[in-house]
């Protein structure tokens, strides 16, 4: 097929998102004021695959697709490839058996590269540089916790062989603003320079969607849903009775604090402390108390709950996210701690950054800021201590961890997106600890998830949902090491479209437990690794999972590159 002259692909484009929707770039260029499409006629690139969005999936199908030979280009909305790890500056929520068992080799390898980057560039003591287990952080929630701009080096390293050949091209600060398709193929997808406001026609015989909130999905018109499902469609035990698109996870301002005894780093009184300060989220069940208070409610169970928090001590929610743990170095590398703050204190629960006009999506992005601003006031000037006085004014906001001027991640931890209408949806009912019993009695130990033959890969977290924008408080409870199954990463109806983020077809629910970095990074693997296969043998996706010896060889190929598909059986 030719290629359709300019006019023929925004003909085309206009046909598939509302122009106050072409026109959102969410969520840090929300509400900005661009023109529909840039006056330059634009140029074209045709590759192999393309992947727009450059978050943890988006990384790893670029480089399972860049190792095997394919000419890749991916599209970044920031400057820091990452995602989760790096813009959002949220160390990985990771499962307990990571360490040996639980995700790809190129996660571990990753991994390893963080603890390999700390020993050849930082002053570790002897202590430190001896323990082949470094958490360079010793923060509670993870086992490797680490400033974001060390994962952004790690990343680059593993890419850039790949980049030096031309293989991949990374393109920073762009983001899709309208895509043509023919019948059930994306032909290809127009993305524009935030910096210049230049734009290029990308084309390609796979595109694959990395992005956050699922961006490709309504410009192309692909089926998706958002929020959460009725129990009617799901059957899910934990399901709401009718359905609420609008229901979504909170999301967060991230931001990374040390503490400096003796100091005072009190930032200016935000502009909406005030309202902040008093705020009680409308939750059911109701919250603990006020939003900014060292109570929170339990994620599981609900009740009034205290992590605590002492700055100086290093303590309580301080720990919970530490990135730096000072006796970890040599003294005097840093002068104190530094944790990254993504609290429940700081989950922005009163609207959403997409599904929602472009200038609502920027207020609630600016107000998801001033929350986080205003958490960092109230701890610096508010917030009681054990020994009777309020505040911590050494508590010193680090714009340099983050990268940006205000000191807040360059992109909000959105936990989120919209999700494909898929060949095979994830539910409570196929990894939910007590759906899957199969009496009352039955030892947890016997539980098992649903097995899927079609799996290319596995994961292991609890359904962890946060408080919601449609109300709802915590929804938290056990699930089962589980798989991920291809007919969940297939699109019901467009033939050349995956997703590799949260956008895959899980419900409302069970994204809560496939939301996290190394489920999200083998989702992008086998991505990049299935653009591979279909490349070599010259079929579609969809093709691979309908016939037993294309999805058997696939899956061969997957363990061949150290994707595991399966839990090993106790």
């Amino acid at each position: 097929m030719s290629l359709p002259t300019r006019r023929t692909f925004l003909k085309r484009a206009s046909l598939f998102i509302p122009a106050a929707l072409a026109a959102q770039s969410v969520p840090n260029g929300a509400g900005a004021s661009r023109p529909d499409f840039a006056p330059a006629t634009p140029k074209e690139l045709a590759v192999d695959l393309v992947i727009i969005g450059g978050g943890m999936g988006g990384i790893a199908a670029a480089l399972a697709a860049s190792r095997a030979g394919l000419r890749v280009i991916l599209t970044e909305e920031t400057d820091w490839i990452g995602g989760q790890l790096t813009s959002q500056a949220v160390p990985p929520d990771e499962h307990a058996q990571i360490e040996t068992f639980g995700g790809t080799k190129s996660y571990q390898a990753f991994r390893r590269g963080v603890r390999d980057y700390y020993a050849r560039h930082f002053p570790l003591t002897d202590v430190a540089r001896a323990n082949p287990l470094l958490n360079p952080g010793n923060g509670s929630v993870s086992k490797l916790c680490h400033e974001p701009r060390v994962a952004l080096a790690v990343l680059t390293e593993m890419l850039a062989p790949h980049v030096a050949s031309g293989r991949l091209q990374i393109f920073p600060h762009h983001t899709a603003v309208s895509a043509a398709t023919t019948g059930d193929r994306v032909d290809a997808v127009l993305v524009r320079s935030a910096e210049s406001g230049r734009e290029c026609v990308l084309r390609a015989p796979l595109f694959i969607d990395a992005t956050e909130t699922g961006e490709l999905l309504p410009l192309t018109r692909t089926e998706y849903v958002t929020g959460s499902e009725s129990q009617r469609v799901t059957g899910e035990p934990h399901a709401v009775p009718e359905a609420r698109p609008q229901n979504m996870q909170a999301f967060t301002c991230c931001f990374a604090m040390d503490y400096v005894a003796g100091e005072d780093h009190t930032i200016d009184r935000p502009r909406d402390y005030a309202l902040w300060r008093d705020h009680v989220p409308p939750l059911t069940p109701a919250w603990s108390g006020k939003l900014l208070s060292h109570y929170y409610s339990a994620p599981r169970g609900l009740k009034p709950f205290a992590m605590g928090f002492d700055a100086a001590k290093s303590t309580g929610l301080f720990k919970y996210r530490r990135i730096v743990d000072r006796t970890n170095f040599v003294p005097g590398t840093y002068v104190g701690d530094t944790t990254l703050v993504n609290w429940p204190q700081n989950d922005y629960m009163l609207g959403n950054l997409f599904e929602v006009p472009a200038p609502e999506a920027a207020r609630h992005l600016a107000a998801g800021k001033q929350l986080s601003l205003s958490l960092l006031y109230w701890l610096q000037t508010e917030a009681p201590r054990a020994d009777g006085g309020t505040g911590w004014k050494g508590l010193r906001l680090r714009p340099d961890i983050v990268g940006t001027e205000d000191g807040l991640a360059k992109y909000p931890y959105i936990r989120e997106s919209r999700r494909i209408q898929a060949e095979f949806t994830i539910t409570e009912l196929h990894v939910g600890l007590d759906a899957r019993r199969k009496t009352p009695a039955t030892p947890d130990a016997e539980v098992t998830a649903e097995a899927f033959p079609d799996s290319v890969g596995i994961g292991s977290y609890a359904i962890d949902l946060h408080p919601s924008s449609g109300g709802d408080n915590y929804i938290d409870f056990l699930t089962r090491p589980f798989q991920i199954p291809l007919g969940a990463l297939l699109p019901r109806r467009m033939e050349n479209l995956l997703p590799a983020c949260k956008n895959i077809g899980t419900t409302h629910l069970t994204n809560g437990c496939y939301r996290l970095h190394p489920v999200e990074w083998n989702i992008g693997e086998s991505v990049g690794a299935l653009a591979v296969f279909c490349r070599a043998k010259k079929t579609s996706p969809r093709s691979i999972r309908a016939t037993p010896a294309l999805l058997a060889e696939f899956q061969s190929a997957l363990t061949a590159q150290g994707i595991p598909l399966a839990w090993p059986k106790k």
